[in-house]
């Protein structure tokens, strides 16, 4: 799944709001209560936030390297 597959809606959110929102949906899916066709579009959902926050990380990680880099260059 690429980055450009991920919704805008997704795209936008903080690492907090998508940390936060995966818990819901992971609330929703243990619970007794759901239905298949529910449960496959939460999954979906969730498959993207996990994407979006794995995408968030690496520009960190990126960054601190860079930072990192810069620093023993000077």
């Amino acid at each position: 799944m690429k980055i450009e597959n991920i919704p805008a809606d997704i795209k936008s959110k903080s690492l907090k709001e998508a940390k936060d929102e995966i818990n819901e949906i992971l609330t929703k899916l243990e619970s007794k209560n759901v239905d298949l066709s529910s449960a496959e579009n939460s999954f979906k959902r969730l498959l993207n936030l996990n994407k979006h926050i794995e995408s968030l990380l690496k520009k960190k990680s990126r960054s601190i390297t860079n930072e990192k880099v810069k620093k023993l260059n000077d």
